[in-house]
């Protein structure tokens, strides 16, 4: 089963069993349509059902079915959270998951190989994409339509135009 990671438990929270959690995410209200989720330990991933949320500053804090007191929660500390792929966010069209861009190979219009995406800068504006490339200076890209022609991410390739001055 693949999995999307969507926060981190940081704590418990009162004396109930409540967890405390960082979410990994752009958008955190998520935690309210899930049902259930998984916790990744070191050693095993297990499935646990939701009883309640809210939240608190930047935190989300859950009550977990089975995690009824601190001691239990504190026990999750630092385990990430995470949800199936298929019970991700539907996407529009042109949407991507961020995690999915890390990585892809970047071409030109003439399928000429550029490198892969190693970064994304989030500027408010736009989100920008570094392009590596091994021997060569990486070069930023903005993630506008006019320079990102097609992001297939079934076979791992992005194709991109090239406006002037964006690479040596």
């Amino acid at each position: 089963m693949s999995f999307f990671e969507i926060g981190k438990i940081v704590n418990a929270h009162g004396i109930k069993g409540e967890v405390k959690i960082f979410p990994i995410s752009d958008d955190p209200e998520k935690f309210e349509k899930l049902k259930s989720l998984y916790i990744s330990s070191s050693s095993e991933e297990k499935e646990y059902f939701i009883e309640g949320h809210k939240y608190h500053k930047q935190f989300i804090i859950l009550k977990l079915k089975g995690i009824d007191d601190m001691n239990a929660a504190l026990g999750l500390k630092g385990n990430l959270i995470k949800v199936p792929r298929d019970k991700g966010v539907k996407l529009n069209k042109d949407e991507y998951y961020i995690r999915d861009i890390y990585d892809i190979s970047v071409y030109d219009e003439e399928e000429h190989f550029l490198g892969t995406v190693t970064d994304i800068l989030f500027t408010g504006a736009n989100d920008v994409y570094e392009i590596t490339k091994e021997g060569e200076k990486p070069f930023l890209i903005p993630a506008i339509k006019q320079c990102i022609l097609n992001v297939d991410i079934e076979n791992n390739k992005m194709t991109v135009k090239l406006l002037e001055g964006l690479k040596d």
